[in-house]
């Protein structure tokens, strides 16, 4: 007996839906593999990066973990969904003033951030960015970073 159309569209949507829960998708936890920009290297964090990267630890790491990898307390910010095309620094922003519900992630909403002013805030999207371009998730033609 052949399986009809119905039941072979159900097992590639099953299918699928298997990939993206075993993480397959863009959402993800922890990224063993998320590295820091390295001193010297092409990839060196800048000054205000620098200074970021002191208030991402004490602010930030718990959830989003070490060189922003992430936990099984939160999203790493090391994926294409938080390119500076789809997530803006002013959404980073955003989340750590105002909170954000969750939507690409499956950790709960995020509260927001006490005692992280807007001159803190960017100061580790700026450290961010720069641990992104360092793994990958853009380059300098793609999105300058300025800071």
């Amino acid at each position: 007996m052949r399986p009809t159309g119905s039941l072979v569209l159900c097992a590639v949507v099953a299918a699928l839906a298997v990939l993206a829960a075993a993480g397959c998708g863009s959402e993800g936890g922890p990224q063993a593999g998320a590295q820091p920009p390295g001193d010297g290297d092409a990839y060196a964090l800048s000054d205000t990066g620098r200074e970021g990267e002191e208030l991402f630890n004490a602010n930030c790491s718990a959830c989003h973990g070490v060189n922003a990898g992430g936990t099984d307390q939160g999203p790493t910010l090391i994926d294409r969904i938080y390119h500076p095309n789809h997530h803006s620094d002013f959404s980073f922003a955003n989340a750590m003033s105002r909170g954000v519900g969750q939507h690409h992630w499956r950790f709960g909403d995020m509260p927001p951030v006490p005692g992280v002013s807007p001159d803190d805030a960017a100061k580790i999207i700026c450290y961010v960015r720069q641990v992104q371009r360092a793994n990958g998730i853009f380059d300098d033609e793609a999105y300058a970073i300025r800071c």
